[in-house]
This record gives C-alpha cells, structure tokens and sequence, in this order.
C-alpha cells in the first residue's frame, strides 16, 4: 500500500545489525490459538533454512502475530530475509491446517536495535508477551516461545 511504502522509504538494512521484528496475521485472524498451526509456525522460527544465516535470538508465536528478534548476518537484506520466514512459514501452517491464501498481512514492523539498547530487555519483552495477553502466568509456562542463551 502507498502508506507502507511511505513508512518503509529511507530504511535500510544493516548486516550485524539486531532488528526486533513483528509480523501480524492477515486481518488478525487467531490463527494460532490453534496448537497445531503455532507448533508449524514455532517449527518454521526455529528452521535453519528459513534463517539462511541469519541469527534468531528470540521468538514468539502469539494468536495472531509473531515477535521475533533477529540479529542480520546472512547474505540478505532484511526485507528479503523477512519475506522467506514469512513464505517459508505460510506454506507449512496452510499445507498442516488444508488452507489456502495469504496468512500474513503485509509488511511487517521492524526496530533496529543501538548499541545502547540491551537485547535481554527486548527478549524478556518478547517472552513476557503471553503474559500480558492472560495466556499464560509465567513466561516460562507457554509453549510457544524460545530464546537462545545470551
């Protein structure tokens, strides 16, 4: 849309850069408060091929979006980067539950981490997303979620 295209003028992507990512089901729809479809989605974060290099640090698959925190350091711009996960991950969940069409809306919201900011307080955001939305009382409690040891 002119409005995405807009937000996304005079954005780069930067290898070695950590990006806190966000992608959002297509009118957000509760795709994933079917276990099914968020154990697929939580399959696809955790895939190599759909990383292509690059380093995932952080995920969770909430009912209708994911947060992901990945550090750029494959052979891709972010926006390419972005697109695999999200085809990538859209074939398996629509092949797993018999659906056809877009699962994602388009675009996604992404925020370059400085130096400055520190990638625990951006995890701890991540897993503590269940939480806030009365999923689960401890993070640690929902399945849905992993980060690596930073």
């Amino acid at each position: 849309s002119k409005s995405h295209a807009s937000l996304r003028r005079g954005r780069g992507s930067e290898t070695g850069r950590v990006y806190f990512l966000t992608f959002t089901v297509r009118d957000r729809r509760p795709v994933f408060s079917d276990p099914r479809a968020a154990t697929i989605m939580s399959g696809a974060l955790s895939d190599e091929l759909l990383a292509a290099g690059n380093r995932i640090n952080a995920w969770v698959v909430m009912p209708d979006h994911v947060h992901l925190l990945m550090e750029l350091s494959g052979p891709d711009d972010l926006s390419v980067a972005v697109a695999r996960i999200k085809s990538g991950s859209s074939r398996r969940v629509n092949a797993c539950m018999g659906r056809a069409g877009a699962l994602w809306a388009s675009g996604y919201h992404d925020h370059a981490l400085r130096k400055e900011e520190a990638i625990e307080s951006v995890v701890d955001y991540i897993l503590a997303n269940p939480v806030r939305a009365g999923l689960v009382e401890r993070p640690g409690d929902y399945r849905f979620s992993w980060s690596r040891e930073l």
